[in-house]
């Protein structure tokens, strides 16, 4: 089965909910809820994971799975749900490379630790085509929940999802409130209080998170580059930018957006000028004024169109119509054209290579805004 055969992620067979866990082991059952019980389509787990601390284990452990109050099995038989695998080996507690388990996420190197391993753990998940993975950020440091959304974003595909669970006052974070029962159960609000609470009226939702796939922009990365989150990142944002600008003159091409766009002699002579600025650090040029050509101009222009035609081609013609400079029409029809082809040819991705105009009238310049380090000729 592959990833474009399926498009609900509750019909694949594997079912994965990935969970960050701190000091609240309740989300866990929050969250199995409000995915099983009042999700449209419900999506129920045939797995749960969480990746916590040292004491956050403890805790998922004693309340959600200890014979009595046994939270979890509680759950499952309160809304008639089919097993799903949840024990203790499901509960991950992150280490330091050493193999010591962390109390907390406070220092940089906890941060640094725990961003690898949730990082390593959404990769493995995700290389599993028979499994759609659905990870909440509801638990945990904000840190963690952080980069959870993170690596999803990374290795990510169609059918995995990213959510946070949201519930209802006054029973959000209170400690003996694990899910909504199907009939009244009293617990009691915080002293001085101490006021009844009914939790069959407790209402929780699953707030569905969009994020940007980038799954793509790894698939040609070194994988020792992804033996950590950092240099995952690192990779994606190799793959992704800054924008690059290479200018064939002889080829009369430019390679822009990972595509190729093929320009006319004049054309690219043209925006070949205003590249050399750009790459030297220099403003763009102004537009000749009516009745003033700029010789300045169309010396820079002809210097390039030789270049583009060879240099034993001959460009009289050319130099004789510009032999007083480069006037006004001269330069707005060769700058129409340039704008035309790029947005015809690169669509969206068109806008970093575009000739940007910059300042106002009439002191306006036009020319080419990316760094100097992203353009480049090809010999």
């Amino acid at each position: 089965m592959g990833t474009g055969d399926i498009t609900q992620p509750a019909e694949y067979p594997r079912r994965i909910l990935l969970m960050a866990l701190g000091l609240s082991p309740q989300v866990v059952t929050e969250t199995v809820y409000a995915l099983a019980v009042m999700a449209q389509p419900p999506f129920i787990p045939t797995e749960v994971r969480v990746l916590t601390t040292r004491e956050g284990a403890d805790r998922a452990r004693l309340s959600l799975l200890s014979p009595e109050p046994g939270w979890f099995r509680r759950l499952l038989r309160e809304y008639d749900l089919p097993e799903i695998a949840f024990d203790e080996g499901s509960i991950q507690v992150l280490r330091s490379p050493a193999g010591e388990m962390i109390d907390d996420i406070r220092t940089e190197d906890d941060n640094r630790w725990a961003a690898d391993a949730i990082a390593r753990q959404i990769r493995d998940l995700t290389a599993d085509d028979e499994c759609a993975l659905h990870v909440s950020i509801a638990g945990g440091r904000k840190t963690m929940g952080f980069y959870m959304g993170y690596a999803l974003s990374l290795y990510g595909r169609p059918q995995d999802r990213l959510s946070h669970v949201l519930v209802s006052a006054p029973f959000e974070s209170h400690p003996s409130f694990y899910f909504p029962t199907r009939t009244r159960q009293v617990i009691y609000s915080p002293p001085p209080d101490s006021r009844p609470l009914d939790t069959s009226t407790a209402c929780v939702t699953l707030a569905e998170i969009p994020f940007v796939r980038l799954r793509s922009a790894l698939n040609t990365a070194d994988a020792s580059a992804l033996a950590t989150f950092s240099g995952a990142v690192s990779a994606a944002q190799d793959h992704l930018g800054p924008p690059r600008l290479r200018i064939n003159l002889k080829g009369r091409f430019i390679q822009a957006a990972a595509k190729v766009v093929t320009l006319r002699p004049s054309e690219m002579a043209f925006y070949s000028m205003l590249a050399r600025r750009a790459a030297a650090g220099l403003p763009g040029v102004s537009c000749p004024s009516d009745g003033a050509p700029e010789p300045e101009l169309a010396a820079a222009y002809l210097s390039e169109y030789q270049a583009v035609l060879g240099e034993f081609k001959d460009i009289g013609a050319t130099c004789k119509a510009l032999q007083s400079g480069m006037d006004r029409a001269f330069f707005n029809e060769r700058k129409s054209r340039v704008q035309k082809r790029l947005r015809e040819v690169l669509g969206v991705n068109a806008n970093p290579y575009l000739i940007h105009a910059s300042g106002r009238r009439p002191e306006t310049r036009f020319g080419i805004t990316l760094p100097a380090d992203c353009i480049e000729w090809d010999d």
